[in-house]
């Protein structure tokens, strides 16, 4: 069975949320000028720049549709025949 796992779009927002918390984290130095050693800014710029990584890469997944058909995917169309009439109904009257 193919893999259920959505990566384009786990890429998406989890590095969306990295790059958010690298945000919030470079605050302090910036703003506030506490924190203000290199090394604390140098692991904001490292989480910002993988963070825009995983998005690129979740990105480019989502869109260049690497996402193999997995049990739902299009479960609708395969099961639809359009050759075949529907099942009657039967009214049934009390």
């Amino acid at each position: 069975m193919p893999c259920e796992c959505q990566w384009g779009l786990s890429g998406l927002f989890v590095g969306i949320v990295i790059v958010l918390a690298a945000g919030v984290f470079t605050f302090f130095p910036v703003f506030l000028g506490i924190f203000d050693y290199p090394w604390y800014i140098s692991l904001c710029w490292f989480w910002f720049i993988l963070g825009v990584v995983i998005t690129l890469f979740g990105a480019v997944w989502e869109f260049c549709g690497c996402q193999a058909a997995g049990r739902w995917h299009n479960a609708k169309a395969r099961e639809n025949d359009d050759d075949a009439a529907p099942t009657p109904y039967v009214m049934i009257s009390a």
